[in-house]
């Protein structure tokens, strides 16, 4: 054995011993060309999904402004005919929506959302209202509110 190490307890022994080697450090780059590809592909759809919500918060800013109308309308069935009348005006392409009135209107509102609360609910105080003084009507603003929320828009033309 080794001279030097005789006569030394464990203690002394265990001071002698030399600290195991660091290793080199660990490299925060991808290693590969996978990872790259990886990482490209989901910044890619992250990209994508920003832009269709975005797309879809711009395409339904209209009904966030008419619900806000609609909060401070109660259930005064004038103001609402006004409110409603912009909403499908924007929604809507104008030659389809500025010439309707009294029933084409009421069925428009129908047809575009389902159910006939419009029609044949608290929705017909709508026809009158532009026209003369009606009484608030209990009910119309929460059926306007639905429409706003419900009502479906038709398909844009790719053409276009």
């Amino acid at each position: 054995m080794n001279q030097e190490l005789d006569g030394l307890n464990l203690i002394e022994l265990l001071d002698r011993l030399e600290p195991a080697p660091e290793p080199p450090p660990v490299a925060m780059t991808p290693q590969t060309i996978g990872w790259v590809w990886l990482g490209i592909a989901v910044v890619a759809t992250m990209l994508i999904l920003l832009r269709l919500v975005l797309r879809h918060r711009r395409a339904n800013a209209y009904r966030r402004a008419a619900l806000g109308a609609l909060a401070g309308a109660g259930d005064d069935p004038v103001r609402i005919a006004r409110i409603l009348r912009r909403t499908a005006l924007a929604a809507f392409p104008r030659a389809e929506v500025a010439a309707l009135t009294g029933e084409r209107w009421l069925n428009f509102l129908d047809r575009t959302m389902p159910g006939d609360g419009f029609s044949n609910g608290p929705g017909r105080a709508l026809a009158e209202a532009p026209y003369r003084e009606v009484a608030a009507t209990p009910g119309l603003a929460e059926l306007a509110r639905r429409w706003v929320k419900g009502h479906r828009r038709p398909v844009q033309d790719a053409r276009r």
